[in-house]
């Protein structure tokens, strides 16, 4: 019986070629429960690859105890628990550092349509309001203070880009980086920034970092923009920031539940902007995140070299 490789989301057509042409392995396209347990079944699994939706918890793992490897075709890894993979010396892998250029865009870009509010502007024109212009507000991001919580490799793209369009940078970390910017307390960014951009990964440490107490430290009117992941702010309290006038604006492509309830309030609320987690959607970035993931799975089922630093819990499994 040959091996097993269970697809539990579709990938980039790409990377299904390079996944297909390997014939020394099975791969079981389980986009539902029953093909799932049936795969289980019948079993020989050795590597799990999803993308963001599919959930690889200790229930599952504890069904295939051949299981070698879990990969996701992405950055973060909220829907996998490593810590219990690592326990059971299982590896985990991911693409990191394959959507840096494409999320600092968006950010950019969300950043430039809240401070602009541009969607007001393209409107106006779209519903024949040409006449509306004369009430139109807006400003320019030159000579802003833009607060970076967390400068990794998307948090220092995003300074730098912000930095040629003549904004002023500060950041927080959980590490000092080799950056040219001030590195300042957490309380400092947030009394001075004029906008606060989220790039931190989700931890027990970081969700619902931007709580009630840390939006009353913004500066009144600052805006907030998050591409990182939804839970790092706590809802109730951004809402109720958003109706005070103590937050001028919000704009994400996260959001604490997705897709969200149809009463959400951010959703209708005029201060914001949001789209539906698709960053990381772009051809280009969807396709290397997929390939990317697929090329280093084969490579360590197969004992071959794989990418530096795409097993992201090497250092728990002591390799």
């Amino acid at each position: 019986m040959k091996q097993k490789i269970l697809l539990l989301e579709t990938l980039a057509e790409e990377a299904m070629e390079i996944l297909l042409a390997d014939n020394s392995y099975e791969v079981i396209l389980a986009f539902n429960e029953e093909v799932l347990q049936a795969a289980i079944e019948e079993g020989n699994i050795q590597a799990i690859i999803t993308r963001g939706k599919g959930q690889v918890r200790a229930n599952l793992m504890d069904q295939i105890p051949s299981l070698q490897l879990i990969a996701r075709a992405g950055v973060g890894l909220d829907n996998i628990d490593v810590d219990e993979a690592s326990k059971r010396k299982i590896k985990v892998v991911n693409a990191p550092n394959s959507n840096a250029n494409t999320i600092a865009e968006h950010t950019i870009s969300l950043i430039l349509n809240l401070q602009r509010n541009m969607y007001t502007a393209f409107s106006m024109v779209k519903e024949g309001r040409w006449k509306d212009r004369g009430n139109y507000v807006g400003d320019e991001v030159h000579g802003k203070t833009l607060g970076i919580l967390g400068m990794g490799n998307i948090g220092k793209k995003v300074a730098k880009i912000a930095e040629a369009l003549g904004m002023k940078v500060c950041y927080w970390s959980a590490f000092k980086e080799d950056v040219p910017y001030p590195m300042l307390s957490l309380q400092e960014v947030l009394n001075n920034s004029d906008i606060i951009s989220l790039h931190l990964p989700l931890t027990s440490e970081t969700e619902n970092m931007i709580n009630s107490e840390a939006l009353a430290q913004m500066k009144k009117g600052a805006l907030l923009i998050n591409t990182a992941r939804g839970k790092i702010i706590d809802q109730k309290a951004l809402n109720e920031a958003l109706e005070s006038g103590k937050l001028g604006g919000f704009a994400a492509d996260v959001l604490a539940v997705e897709p969200p309830e149809a009463d959400e309030p951010l959703i209708k609320h005029p201060n914001t902007l949001i789209t539906a987690h698709v960053g990381s959607l772009t051809k280009t970035t969807y396709t290397q995140m997929c390939t990317m993931t697929v090329e280093n799975t084969l490579a360590i089922l197969n004992g071959k070299e794989a990418s530096p630093n795409c097993i992201f819990n090497r250092k728990a499994l002591g390799i």
